[in-house]
């Protein structure tokens, strides 16, 4: 996988076993992994939620899920201002609760990100001794006309990033407020 950090043992397992992209000529992928200190339960029950993601995603302001929940769901979202976009269309692709891991596309929005698809995956981890949940989110998506590989990678990355640190923010601020239990019943 092109763009991918150097990651040993599980991390390297997970990656090589859920994030597999195939990526076609003008496109990149990558893959980030971030530990964080929250039961893998109370984790899951945040990235799982289609239909809520401002619930830790920072830029997202707003989000309408057009049909019943389940795979094939389309959302409509809103981005804060400061982004070059304004909304993004996506369509749910996979939900696992078992083995937690989740799949989305984006179908439309006014943003360069075309045919860009992602995959989370939520595994248990041990952190200092203690319960914590390591996520891992892979991508691939077109390079636009006029940006390079190594751009629309760096760019990607850093949205993921971003998102990634407020899930940990959000998690362990949970966890620390002694509410394990998952957020909502599935």
């Amino acid at each position: 996988m092109n763009g991918i950090e150097v990651y040993g043992g599980l991390e390297a397992q997970y990656i090589g076993k859920h994030h597999r992209h195939e990526p076609r000529e003008n496109q990149c992928t990558s893959a980030l992994v971030k530990h964080i200190k929250a039961p893998v339960h109370l984790v899951w029950s945040l990235v799982r939620r289609f239909d809520q993601p401002q619930k830790y995603k920072p830029f997202i302001s707003r989000c309408v899920v057009k049909e019943d929940f389940g795979i094939g769901s389309v959302r409509e979202v809103n981005v804060k201002s400061g982004l070059p976009a304004t909304t993004s269309t996506e369509r749910l692709e996979f939900l696992d609760d078992d083995e937690h891991i989740l799949g989305i596309k984006i179908v439309g929005g006014d943003h360069r990100l075309m045919n860009y698809s992602s995959i989370m995956t939520v595994h248990p981890i041990f952190i200092d001794g203690r319960p914590g949940t390591m996520v891992i989110e892979s991508f691939v998506v077109d390079v636009p006309e006029g940006n390079t590989e190594d751009e629309t990678r760096c760019f990607v990355q850093a949205l993921i990033r971003c998102n990634l640190k407020s899930l940990a923010d959000v998690s362990e601020r949970m966890a620390m407020q002694d509410r394990t239990e998952p957020i909502i019943n599935y």
